[in-house]
């Protein structure tokens, strides 16, 4: 083992984040008006075909950059009272998110109550719960959906065969969920990359087929009449401004039934909201650094004592349960589900989301999340089209901002280097211009 892997892996555990892009000390205009001098740095590298369509497309997501890294800047300066306000203010924004007047712009073919509920809300939670395994411990599971149906499935199963409260399968579909996810981690978590990718695949087709397949729980015709939650209270928002001009005077925000999906999208969002404080505290203690140290060298962090193995199955425990807490919520909803509303392709689709928005950061992940969700339904009146502009649009981000839209500074310091900074996840491939490409070529 080499003595840089060491260090860096030493300085991991100490809470010190390697060095990143430093522009921390220039004004706002110096980093705007770098934007073509890198865009022609960046079209350099590629074949000079496509060289003028990657400069302009660079001069084009040039500001995107330079206001994400801004606001870093402005953010990590801000003492606790700033962060507290910033924090009430976003949450204000989403409870009044459902308002018919947002809705109006934001899903002119789609109800945007029931869109809000699934599969944006759903996607920012999955996304957040991926992103412990992906983003923080770098281990690629491409059967995320699985415990997404676990969750579900213990909704279904206990609600309507055996009576519980939805607060009841609520708890036990976590525990279930990180069970599932401590029964795939078990046998499999000693493989790496691609290999650990192929099984956690196959992990999430088996609990598709497997649903499919099970006399009890109906097979392909899935369960139906699945419970809604017991209303907490009839308590209903009061007439009058500003609550008529939003479109919400009058709804039962904590009454849920079959016609109004708000109440929902508000549990959903209280769920989102506990799994980003439990999130953000594990990735602060010991546990979120052990991760970022297995992330980024695995045989370093075991050398310098990391208890790997162990770490990396409470990724995927707490990974599976956030899953699997998405899944209740879900099916609790839904009031009926089938194998068929747990593809591959959403596995696929989550994970998307989470490089798309920057994996290992938070904010970036539910930003990434929420495009995802959203951007296909808003342009639904473009038909079959919509998904091929989508597609294009991911491949541009990923070619011209592989970090993401909000990414870490560490994640951009291990892509500075070439080592793709996704840790296990098989991208240690080094880039085109990078440190690591410009060693290898000695």
């Amino acid at each position: 083992m080499t003595d840089n892997a060491n260090t860096k892996s030493s300085a991991v555990l100490t809470k010190q984040a390697p060095p990143a892009a430093d522009d921390g000390g220039r004004g706002l205009g110096a980093r705007f008006a770098d934007i073509v001098p890198r865009a022609r740095r960046v079209a350099g590298r590629w074949p000079a075909a496509v060289r003028p369509l990657i400069f302009g497309l660079n001069v084009a997501l040039g500001p995107l950059a330079v206001l994400s890294d801004a606001f870093h800047d402005w953010w990590v300066r801000q003492g606790r009272l700033v962060r507290w306000v910033v924090y009430g203010l976003l949450i204000l924004f989403a409870l009044v998110l459902p308002s018919d007047v947002i809705g109006d712009v934001m899903s002119p073919h789609t109800e945007w109550q029931t869109l809000l509920f699934f599969p944006i809300g759903g996607y920012i939670l999955l996304a957040i719960g991926l992103n412990v395994v992906v983003g923080q411990a770098g281990l690629l599971d491409l059967g995320y959906v699985a415990f997404f149906a676990v969750g579900a499935y213990a909704m279904a199963i206990f609600g309507k065969y055996h009576g519980w409260s939805f607060w009841e399968i609520l708890v036990v579909g976590v525990v279930i969920s990180a069970l599932s996810g401590i029964v795939l981690g078990a046998p499999t978590l000693r493989l790496r990359g691609d290999y650990l990718a192929i099984v956690t695949l196959g992990f999430g087709e088996i609990i598709r087929i497997a649903a499919q397949n099970w006399e009890y729980v109906n097979g392909p015709n899935g369960i139906s009449g699945i419970p809604h939650p017991p209303n907490l209270s009839d308590w209903e928002i009061p007439e009058g401004q500003p609550w008529e001009l939003l479109g919400l005077a009058g709804m039962k925000p904590f009454t849920y039934g079959a016609l109004d999906g708000r109440p929902y999208y508000y549990l959903m969002l209280a769920t989102i909201i506990a799994a980003i404080i439990f999130c953000k505290r594990l990735e602060n203690s010991r546990v979120g650094r052990s991760w970022a140290a297995i992330r980024e060298d695995e045989d370093a962090a075991e050398l310098m004592g990391v208890p790997t193995f162990k770490f990396k199955l409470a990724a995927f425990a707490i990974g599976a349960a956030i899953g699997g807490a998405a899944g209740v919520v879900y099916a609790s909803q839904a009031t009926s589900i089938i194998p068929a509303n747990f593809p591959f392709i959403l596995s696929a689709t989550i994970l998307a989301a989470v490089v798309l928005g920057g994996s290992g950061n938070l904010p970036g992940v539910m930003v990434g999340a929420f495009l995802v969700a959203w951007l296909p339904e808003y342009f639904r009146g473009l038909a079959e089209y919509r998904i091929l502009i989508f597609g294009l649009a991911l491949m541009v981000m990923m070619a011209l901002r592989p970090e993401g839209i909000l990414p870490s500074r560490r994640r951009q310091a291990e892509l500075a280097e070439g080592t793709g900074g996704m840790g296990a996840l098989g991208a240690e491939v080094a880039g085109p211009g990078t440190k690591a490409a410009t060693e290898g070529a000695k």
